[in-house]
């Protein structure tokens, strides 16, 4: 494994981190989860990236976490990096969603019963809920690691102009922000072009989600959409009409730079979104030990040729291709 400093920080992170988004819930193969968990530390994977709301059900994929690691990795606690956040719909009522101090503060303490755990390495706000003020949202996690409920604390999909605020309120309170997280892949630059670089001016690590953008950077839906994957469900992130005969294109011409680079277009993906020197690390999405597997192996090769990369940016530059 490859290790990265977040940012003006003592932290590394793993340039590729297991998120629990998907495959981890309640409906999902506990067992599946165990093998996919135990492979990734293994691997050297130590930064495990969890949500209050993720399962389905909500708050599953914390409870799932906190048994595999107290059934099979409690002594190693001290050799992994845990995050989670708040934000997003979670439980019935006023105060089950948002940015509010109330929300965020009532979440942490929730995540940590769930998952088992004294304090989370770091915990984020998860979105700005475009209500609540920042100095109320930055408050509460600057008083959450005052509390020992974290040691550090991130901001997740901020938009650019309230990213700034976030970073001057947390470095006067003496509790920076140690990773700003974003979505991106190369359906999905716009983050890479407006967030990175207030991030990188502010001594702030970067950690990437969906960087294949749902799966469809995989070719998985080169001929359809395949039954039993995430656009062919009616709650899934990726809907049926985000697969479009532009982007599968697109993700065919990719195909072709990947296996000239012998590797798979999901590793093509991920190489490419580290080799922005920014990006700390890339939070990958399995549903198996063999497609862990698979995008461990993207570590073998993680250079680009200029025209490797003149040739990607041709096929990519393109805004009709990225997501909203």
């Amino acid at each position: 494994m490859i290790y990265k400093y977040c940012g003006n920080s003592g932290i590394q992170l793993p340039v590729l981190s297991l998120g629990l988004w998907h495959n981890f819930g309640s409906v999902d193969n506990f067992d599946v989860a165990t093998q996919m968990i135990l492979k990734a530390f293994d691997a050297g994977i130590c930064h495990f990236d969890l949500a209050n709301n993720y399962g389905p059900k909500p708050g599953s994929a914390e409870s799932n976490f906190g048994k595999i690691l107290k059934d099979n990795l409690a002594s190693h606690r001290d050799e992994m990096f845990i995050s989670s956040k708040a934000g997003h719909n979670m439980w019935p009522g006023v105060y089950g969603d948002g940015s509010s101090r109330k929300n965020l503060v009532a979440s942490c303490n929730q995540s940590l019963k769930r998952t088992g755990l004294e304090y989370f390495d770091i915990f984020y706000s998860h979105r700005y809920d475009g209500v609540t003020p920042v100095e109320e949202t930055m408050q509460a996690l600057i008083d959450i690691v005052r509390q020992g409920k974290a040691l550090y604390v991130g901001i997740s999909k901020y938009p650019p102009h309230l990213q700034q605020k976030c970073y001057d309120i947390l470095k006067e309170a003496k509790v920076p922000c140690l990773l700003s997280q974003y979505r991106c892949s190369m359906l999905d630059p716009k983050a890479q072009k407006e967030n990175f670089q207030v991030a990188a001016a502010n001594g702030s690590g970067v950690i990437c989600f969906s960087p294949l953008a749902q799966g469809l950077l995989t070719g998985k839906y080169d001929n359809g959409i395949p039954e039993g994957s995430r656009a062919a469900r009616s709650t899934g992130f990726l809907q049926t009409s985000q697969v479009t005969p532009e982007r599968v294109e697109a993700v065919k011409k990719l195909a072709v730079i990947a296996k000239r680079r012998s590797q798979s277009i999901a590793q093509m993906a991920l190489a490419w979104i580290l080799a922005d020197k920014r990006v700390t690390s890339c939070i990958i999405g399995t549903s198996s030990v063999a497609q862990l597997e698979n995008n461990l192996g993207t570590l073998d090769n993680l250079s680009f040729s200029d025209e490797e990369m003149k040739e990607i940016n041709a096929i990519i530059s393109d805004p009709q291709l990225w997501f909203d």
